[in-house]
């Protein structure tokens, strides 16, 4: 009588073909042991690529392929996950760069943190954590950034994660969120082309004047603009040979149909905003955000 496809006998046929570090591999490099083993690889597999060096023991229970990411062997190591800010950046969220620490969300059972310089976040999850899980939910990462960061800041990663849709603002309304999640949640657009421009349009409220982000005229968005004809131009890293080209083509093209253009960069808003900001309000006094 034959196997049926789901017994244990033919899940180890099954694996027969791939080696114990390639699984490992292909379910992010670091698992525990006890879950290879479960995948029908036998104590002597596991010891045989342990002792080739195609895995290696990062911790108690826990094996990883030799070139596997250090923030997950790190946390493997000391009982945590991966979270806030630096979840996010490995997301590909935006995150403000001066931030360089590590940060990561305790277990109940945590030991210590990855690194002395590391930000532990004790806080309860607002979704359930796997024991096996060594990276937050997006939902944990979102709640950690909130309590974290300054506001501005952690609402630019919020508008960043709901911009690249790995989480909807209304399935975060039905979770159990902090108080200072919900602020952020509350104030959270999709309308900002990156973090730099989520910073600026809160701090330029105060001016009481319209404020539109990523409208197109002359044929290409602009970031933000201020009144009927005041652009602001927020520029990134990628603002480069052809992209600074066809920026400047496009401001000339803008200036042309009568409006004014004040471009700034990454620095200028982190690091010098009350420059910017005065640069604005002399512009506004001059009335060059009005129609003529």
């Amino acid at each position: 009588m034959p196997r049926r496809a789901g017994s244990p006998a033919v899940a180890r046929v099954t694996m027969s073909h791939m080696d114990a570090a390639t699984w490992a591999r292909a379910r992010g490099g670091v698992v525990r042991s006890d879950r290879i083993a479960r995948a029908g690889y036998g104590r002597g597999a596991l010891d045989r690529a342990v002792a080739r060096r195609e895995l290696v023991r990062v911790a108690r229970g826990w094996l990883a392929v030799p070139d596997a990411d250090p923030h997950l062997t790190a946390a493997a190591r000391s009982g945590v996950v991966i979270s806030c800010v630096t979840q996010a950046r490995r997301r590909g969220w935006w995150v403000h760069d001066d931030d360089a620490r590590v940060h990561v969300a305790a277990h109940a059972h945590a030991g210590r943190a990855p690194t002395a310089t590391a930000v532990v976040h004790w806080a309860r999850p607002v979704v359930p954590r796997h024991p096996d899980a060594l990276v937050d939910a997006p939902e944990n990462v979102l709640a950690a950034v909130a309590a974290c960061q300054p506001f501005e800041v952690a609402l630019a990663v919020w508008e960043s994660a709901l911009r690249k849709e790995e989480v909807s603002a209304p399935a975060l309304a039905r979770l159990r969120l902090p108080a200072c999640a919900r602020r952020v949640l509350a104030a959270a657009e999709v309308w900002s082309d990156s973090g730099l421009e989520t910073i600026v349009v809160p701090r330029l409220r105060w001016m009481r004047l319209s404020l539109r982000r990523q409208i197109w005229i002359a044929g290409h968005r602009v970031d933000l603009l201020i009144g009927e004809r005041l652009v602001l131009q927020i520029d990134g890293g990628h603002h480069v040979g052809a992209q600074r080209d066809a920026d400047n083509a496009h401001d000339a093209a803008l200036m042309l149909l009568g409006y004014h253009v004040i471009r700034v960069g990454y620095r200028q808003v982190i690091h010098q905003w009350e420059q910017v900001q005065d640069v604005l309000m002399r512009a506004v006094a001059q009335g060059l955000h009005l129609a003529r």
